[in-house]
């Protein structure tokens, strides 16, 4: 039983381009070395694109990619009698969110690519058309928790 107070997530101002908290978390996610003003360029350039390519809103656009990488199910290690087992759990809609933002930028920075706009724009085109790194790591784990079911009985 936790001993201390619950605590409670922070809410983050929504992005000023295109007033959506969703693509503010992106950009500081995305963020290094404290460089929000140049991660802020990159993913409003690779969104551009992604509108000019795909025919969409590009903030539409976006969200589809993100929500195409969204688990549904994880597997959690579970001690049980001496014995760890891969326990299948569903996954919260917060971490879900967490998850495919992080596997998006992740991938999109594994990319070969001359430029970062270029991997991300890439990467969110793939997500949209169901493949690409991010939307092969949703199936991975998604496999996994199904190779895995029959230890559901051990949820928490």
């Amino acid at each position: 039983m936790a001993r201390r107070k619950r605590e409670y997530s922070r809410e983050i101002d929504a992005d000023p381009r295109f007033h959506d908290r969703l693509s503010a978390k992106f950009i500081n996610c995305m963020m290094v070395e404290g460089k929000k003003s140049k991660s802020e360029a990159i993913f409003y350039s690779a969104i551009k694109e992604l509108e000019a390519k795909t025919g969409k809103n590009g903030a539409d656009a976006f969200h589809e990619a993100v929500e195409a990488c969204k688990p549904k199910v994880e597997v959690r290690s579970r001690r049980v009698g001496g014995a760890t087992y891969q326990v299948p759990v569903e996954v919260r809609p917060i971490r879900q969110q967490a998850l495919s933002i992080r596997w998006l930028i992740i991938n999109a920075r594994k990319r070969g690519e001359r430029s970062m706009e270029e991997r991300l724009l890439n990467e969110l085109l793939d997500a949209l058309n169901e493949r690409g790194g991010a939307f092969k790591k949703k199936e991975d784990v998604h496999r996994m928790a199904e190779a895995n079911r029959a230890f559901a009985h051990y949820r928490w």
